[in-house]
């Protein structure tokens, strides 16, 4: 029985493995940039993102940010933010306020990287602060928590925004990998997709090996700081244990490996990352 329970394993990483591209050391150091994402003021952050009324009522500023890491000649992005519609036309309700000030093909452009380079963009999750401008990205292969491909595939009316965002993808037009678990996105142990269900079903962090120390990016595994000592599992989660099962897994990894971690849409965070057009090494 363990053979075979050990041969099933082998396959299915083997599988995984696969469908990745070939391995490829560096052609020089690995590099991070973050690049701005937009801004967000969540008018109910209090009733939104806990589910044990832990925050007070009113208002709390969060941005977007989103990430690019170039691997020797190779580039992926890590989420792809809110739409750059909201340059021209931001929202402003009762519920939020939502703006961006520069796209990220414009932002790729200052660094000398066009979208046709863009070998690889990864999202953490399904929610449209995350992939409101992945349709810029078409020759990109899409790689996205299987779990929520899955929901993408179905008919939840929630994801509309979102099927738009990957319609180019969920219609078969460009390469998508959905992933059951973790993966070795360059095959050499230097940027690894984490898979940290809960706050959707697919919900996966970034871990990036930098020659300066490794850097955790979270997805939405968190929102901002207080979350971290609350143990905070917003209302809005798909599953409240398999949150606060990922909650552990990822401050242990952070703990083990000593990386530095990046809340993505915690301002104070993403401030621990050289301002752009700076990259980290």
């Amino acid at each position: 029985m363990k053979k075979i329970i050990a041969g099933l394993i082998a396959a299915a990483m083997g599988a995984a493995a696969g469908a990745q591209a070939q391995p490829s050391a560096p052609a020089g150091p690995l590099q991070l940039w973050r690049l701005d994402c937009g801004d967000l003021m969540m008018k109910r952050y209090g009733a939104w993102f806990s589910d044990t009324f832990q925050y007070p009522a009113g208002a709390k500023p969060l941005v977007g940010s989103c990430y690019l890491i170039r691997h020797g000649t190779r580039h992926m992005l890590w989420d792809t933010g809110l739409s750059d519609r909201l340059i021209e036309s931001p929202i402003d309700n009762a519920e939020q306020s939502m703006s961006l000030k520069r796209s990220l093909v414009d932002q790729l452009k200052e660094i000398g990287v066009t979208p046709e380079q863009i070998e690889i963009v990864g999202i953490s999750h399904f929610h449209g602060d995350h992939t409101g401008q992945a349709r810029h990205f078409p020759a990109a292969k899409l790689v996205i928590g299987a779990a929520d491909w899955d929901a993408l595939k179905g008919t939840d009316e929630r994801l509309k925004d979102t099927r738009e965002d990957l319609a180019h993808w969920l219609a078969g037009s460009g390469k998508a990998l959905p992933v059951p678990g973790d993966v070795d996105v360059f095959r050499d142990g230097s940027v690894t997709m984490l898979a940290l269900p809960g706050h959707t079903p697919g919900h996966s962090a970034l871990l990036v090996r930098l020659a300066s120390g490794p850097v955790l990016l979270s997805g939405d595994q968190y929102h901002f700081t207080e979350q971290v000592k609350n143990r905070g599992v917003p209302s809005f989660n798909t599953n409240r244990a398999d949150t606060l099962a990922s909650h552990d897994r990822f401050d242990r990894i952070a703990a083990n490996v000593g990386a530095k971690v990046i809340i993505q849409h915690e301002p104070a965070d993403i401030a621990k990352l050289p301002a752009f057009p700076q990259s980290a090494k």
